[in-house]
């Protein structure tokens, strides 16, 4: 995808953002602001003004009393876990990659997995946003109450965000676990494997019956990280360097890939390893991919599985990427996909450049069949209609919008097909 802005802007601060905007809606421009560009959907698209919040970075505060940080929305999250583990803090749960800014994954929902313990955008206390007035504004609890429960996943439609606020805690020892296991016998003991651990995921191979699962759980310590070597064979020669050749492999000789996946299913071995948190829910990701995750509710995710094992199974579609499945609880943020209800994610992904349409297609079919819901960042056709069906707090939420941007300063062709005009 590509976007054409009419120009760029660079503010150093919120009130140089609030004169951006003021300035464009004089020129009749719309505004978006683009993090790192991680989403694979248009979201952050613009003709008008594209805000890049490169220097809108770093802590503003650490408030230790109440336990929260306060940071600007253009950190990385990489730069925030480094300068929390500094300060003998972190997030409690976070998601597997910390390329994205603070804003850009709050804004579209980016999770990990966890039993108890929810979304980034669910660790918000406070936040602070530009509106489509030029007003700065701060929303929490307690000022801006309306605001605040919507704009932690706001998708840039309510107003570009400055900072936010989030609830830390003293920085603790995970050991995580990473196991094989049979897709029957993972799908058999879904339901314990969730139970019985603060934080469970796996990954399926499609075109094989092999799963790799990884269980992260406090630990009393001692830390037991992954030794240098170990780390990089597994982390980046296995998982990036021969993954990624395997998968240009695939991508120019496809009917090679189920051969490939019987051979890198077996190739991760048990492991397991203890560290700070950040260093152990997160892992690098190099090989490119494009990719559709739905959030199903958690008891459906099963049945789903078998349906989409078996559809892939059952046609030519060959896929080189292992497909990942993960949990969280429910939450009471309007446009979170674990809105209400607990969830488990399937997130499908084909290389870069693989044609892809025929098995997004069939994958989407069976997660909406099974009241799925598109991560917002993500592939998927979904639109207006269908989502204010999906979330049951779908139109407080576009009112909301109507209150704060009824001219869609921060409108765009994706907002208006998943928002409506």
């Amino acid at each position: 995808m590509t976007s054409r802005p009419v120009r760029e802007a660079r503010p150093a601060s919120a009130e140089e953002l609030a004169a951006e905007i003021r300035r464009a809606a004089e020129d009749g421009l719309r505004v978006k602001t683009v993090g790192t560009g991680h989403s694979f959907t248009a979201i952050a698209a613009t003709d008008g003004v594209l805000v890049r919040p490169d220097l809108l970075t770093g802590v503003r505060g650490i408030d230790r009393a109440a336990m929260t940080v306060t940071v600007e929305s253009g950190t990385p999250l990489k730069r925030l876990n480094v300068a929390l583990a500094r300060e003998g803090l972190s997030l409690t749960n976070m998601g597997d990659i910390m390329e994205q800014t603070v804003a850009g994954a709050t804004s579209t929902g980016t999770h990990g997995t966890g039993r108890g313990s929810a979304s980034i955008a669910a660790q918000i206390r406070a936040l602070e946003l530009v509106t489509a007035d030029g007003t700065l504004m701060t929303c929490s609890p307690e000022e801006n109450p309306e605001v605040f429960a919507a704009a932690r996943i706001g998708l840039g439609a309510l107003g570009v965000v400055t900072a936010l606020t989030f609830a830390v805690e003293p920085v603790f020892l995970l050991t995580a676990r990473e196991e094989p296991m049979r897709f029957d016998r993972v799908l058999a003991e879904f339901d314990e494997l969730h139970a019985e651990n603060e934080h469970f995921e796996f990954y399926w191979f499609p075109h094989t019956d092999n799963c790799n699962t990884k269980r992260n759980n406090r630990s009393a310590g001692p830390a037991a990280p992954l030794g240098r070597f170990g780390g990089w064979f597994e982390d980046e020669f296995l998982s990036n360097g021969v993954f990624g050749a395997a998968c240009a492999l695939g991508r120019a000789v496809p009917p090679a890939i189920p051969g490939i996946a019987r051979v890198s299913s077996r190739a991760l071995s048990a492991r397991t390893y203890t560290d700070i948190p950040y260093k152990v829910f997160t892992s690098p990701r190099r090989v490119r991919f494009l990719e559709m995750e739905y959030a199903l509710p958690r008891e459906a995710a099963t049945a789903a599985l078998r349906e989409l094992k078996a559809m892939v199974e059952g046609s030519p579609l060959k896929v080189s990427f292992p497909v990942e499945v993960r949990t969280a609880p429910a939450d009471d943020i309007a446009l979170s996909t674990a809105s209400g209800r607990e969830t488990a994610y399937v997130a499908v992904h084909l290389y870069r450049g693989t044609p892809h349409q025929a098995y997004f297609t069939a994958v989407e079919r069976i997660m909406t069949a099974h009241g799925g819901r598109p991560h917002w960042g993500k592939v998927h056709t979904r639109d207006a209609a269908h989502l204010a069906e999906a979330y049951p707090r779908f139109g407080e939420f576009t009112a909301l919008r109507d209150r704060l941007d009824p001219d869609r300063r921060f409108g765009n062709d994706y907002l208006r097909r998943v928002l409506g005009d």
